[in-house]
């Protein structure tokens, strides 16, 4: 059995880590309290859009039964 692609990812991932040299950064410094931010302001932003458009997108299809009870594989029944 094969293991899937992104576990195979994860395991290589370590090795990718080590082949680094240390200091190869070499613009690499502390984020700015602004910058940082600002990060965290957009992704709680964009996190909320998602959530909206889930909640909005789910709303829009649940339809009710006409007689209100629940009908499991039954086609045309609910």
């Amino acid at each position: 059995m094969v293991p899937p692609a992104h576990i195979l990812l994860l395991c290589l991932l370590p090795v990718a880590a080590a082949q680094t040299t240390p200091g190869s950064c070499s613009a690499c410094g502390p984020l700015s309290l602004p910058l940082l931010a600002g990060l965290v302001a957009a992704d709680a932003v964009v996190s909320l859009l998602i959530v909206g458009a889930v909640f909005l997108c789910a709303r829009l299809g649940h339809r009710p039964t006409q007689d209100g009870r629940v009908y499991i594989n039954m086609p045309g029944r609910g």
